[in-house]
């Protein structure tokens, strides 16, 4: 059913955000007109602005103002390895750990035949053609380990292999500071078979 009036299609337009539903679309709706009109300006503002203003990069795909990113033309990078994420947010939580210092492919989605998404929705070929430049040693996987991030994993992991690209998968364990009584018996698993040797100087 169309929305009949304007606090109708303010309520519906809130409800395209993930986890907002009718009650929370109403309640941000009423603070917006009763408490916070600026505030509201301003977000249509933002929102117009992003939509016109940010586009894919056409390296990595994330978002961008300029036709290359500015990771991707940065000299700084190590542009020998290629991390792919799922999403842009995956790939604001790879630089906040300040350990990775190469390349990005953001996928902006995973195989999921249930939800309509496939190769050509999370830009596999796009992929394929950035990590077998020439210049690419390695795609380091960083995928969520969910059953549709494995399953995109190991369908880039069959792609890649069959044009010789090395690929790597991030690590899967104990979380740092974590004890054992208190992780589940699926990761604890996952950290033996993922064991490392140790050597002493």
């Amino acid at each position: 059913m169309k929305p009949t009036n304007p606090l109708d299609e303010l309520m519906q337009a809130l409800r395209v955000l993930p986890g907002v539903g009718p009650k929370s679309a109403a309640r941000m709706a009423y603070h917006l007109l009763q408490h916070d009109r600026q505030g509201a300006k301003r977000l249509g503002l933002a929102l117009d602005s992003a939509l016109n203003g940010l586009h894919p990069c056409s390296q990595c795909n994330n978002f961008s103002e300029s036709p290359v990113c500015r990771l991707c033309s940065s000299n700084e990078r190590d542009n020998t390895q290629l991390a792919v994420v799922e999403m842009p947010t995956d790939l604001v939580m790879m630089e906040q750990t300040r350990s990775y210092h190469g390349l990005y492919f953001v996928l902006m989605g995973r195989l999921s035949p249930l939800d309509g998404m496939g190769p050509h929705d999370i830009h596999l070929d796009k992929l394929i053609a950035r990590a077998c430049d020439g210049i690419v040693q390695e795609v380091i996987l960083a995928t969520n380990f969910t059953m549709e991030g494995e399953a995109t994993a190991h369908a880039i992991t069959e792609l890649l292999n069959a044009r010789g690209i090395a690929v790597s998968r991030l690590a899967r364990g104990v979380p740092l500071g974590g004890e054992l009584e208190h992780v589940d018996p699926g990761t604890l698993a996952q950290a033996l078979a993922d064991r490392r040797p140790l050597s002493l100087p």
